[in-house]
């Protein structure tokens, strides 16, 4: 294969879902803009060939046969936005906890408002799982792929807010 960008839409449950891959890693996975909308492909070639396992896993997770992603991940951020991102990883499969939990996990309490923005600009979706940070109160806060598709990952995993405290997995190292 050759260098470069390369593209895929792949239909799920929550809409076809663009996946860009680059480098022998997983680049993206982005939400259509709207409805019926696949997105705007990227600069790139379309190509599903790299996307074999990460459209594998993707359907074991939609399937419920899946609980943590095994895949190679390039995301492409600031520093803080990478330790917010590896944070994130380590939230399980099931649980969310609150973006001020997240800003303790990485040593920066204060940081709420930089993990949100972090959370935001998550560039691989689900894999990294962005989902699973709620606000302190117990709401679901907002979420770049639409409100709506944050409490479908949620129920697919099991998590309702009235049943499950905020918590969170083992501490980070």
């Amino acid at each position: 294969m050759t260098s470069g960008v390369r593209y895929h839409h792949h239909p799920t449950p929550v809409g076809d879902l663009l996946l860009t891959w680059s480098g022998g890693a997983l680049t993206g996975l982005h939400f259509p803009t709207s409805e019926g909308d696949q997105g705007e492909s990227p600069e790139g070639t379309p190509d599903p060939a790299p996307f074999d396992a990460v459209r594998r896993q993707l359907d074991e997770y939609f399937t419920g046969d899946r609980r943590r992603f095994t895949l190679p991940l390039a995301p492409r951020g600031t520093a803080f936005q990478m330790k917010v991102w590896a944070a994130l990883r380590e939230i399980p499969y099931g649980r969310a906890v609150s973006y001020g939990e997240v800003a303790r996990r990485i040593g920066s309490p204060r940081a709420v408002r930089g993990v949100g923005g972090a959370n935001g600009r998550n560039p691989i979706a689900i894999v990294i799982p962005c989902h699973r940070v709620i606000a302190a109160d117990g709401s679901l806060g907002g979420y770049g792929g639409g409100v709506h598709r944050k409490r479908f990952l949620l129920g697919l995993e099991g998590w309702a807010p009235l049943d499950a405290p905020i918590s969170g997995g083992p501490a980070l190292r």
